[in-house]
């Protein structure tokens, strides 16, 4: 198994794990984000029951504070249950297809599988985030009517938020940088494709 560190792009620590099987055509990815923050999680907790104590002394209402506590139970289960992924991960079976599962902070899994003769290619995407370019590892997926055609752009990885790619990024693009985050896992994912249909 091997382990890269790398960071967000918001300078958290993010890992990358890749691990081979004993079939060679069959790889896993898993990145695993910072857990959750008990620091920020108790200032959050703070801070919305001081403004509803602060609130409640000035109206003399107990209701209010009946429902920030109710407030803040409902939103953190919300944030556990929908929001807070611990660890994302991708299994590559070359000969079957890709399967990627996402580890909610509750317990909760959520897992997508793309069957290998729907993928068309596994590419870096670009978009503008925030006054930002950044780039992801996405899967395009082949249109079933048009053989050239693309029916969807499904992004891997995607709350994991992984710092961009060099500025300096130049010709060796089509290789894909194996410096960075996303192109590590870009060749992985393609040398593994690419040995079911050698």
């Amino acid at each position: 198994m091997q382990e890269q560190q790398f960071t967000n792009i918001y300078g958290g620590a993010i890992s990358l794990q890749c691990r081979s099987y004993d079939a060679a055509s069959c790889r896993e990815f898993s990145v695993c984000t910072q857990k959750l923050s008990l620091r920020g999680l108790t200032a959050c907790t703070c801070a919305v029951w001081l403004a509803a104590y602060a609130l409640f002394a000035y109206t003399e209402n107990s209701a209010v504070l009946s429902a920030a506590i109710f407030v803040t139970l409902i939103g953190l289960l919300f944030y556990l249950h929908f929001v807070k992924i611990d660890q994302e991960s991708l299994l590559v079976i070359a000969s079957l297809g890709i399967q990627m599962t996402s580890y909610y902070a509750s317990g909760k899994e959520s897992t997508t599988f793309i069957e290998m003769n729907n993928v068309k290619d596994v590419v870096i995407n670009e978009a503008i985030y925030m006054q930002k370019v950044i780039y992801y590892l996405c899967i395009l997926l082949k249109d079933p009517v048009d053989p050239h055609g693309i029916s969807e752009v499904v992004p891997v990885f995607q709350t994991s938020a992984a710092r961009h790619l060099p500025t300096r990024w130049t010709a060796s693009k089509a290789a894909g940088p194996s410096n960075s985050f996303e192109g590590a896992v870009q060749v992985e994912i393609n040398m593994c494709i690419l040995e079911t249909t050698l």
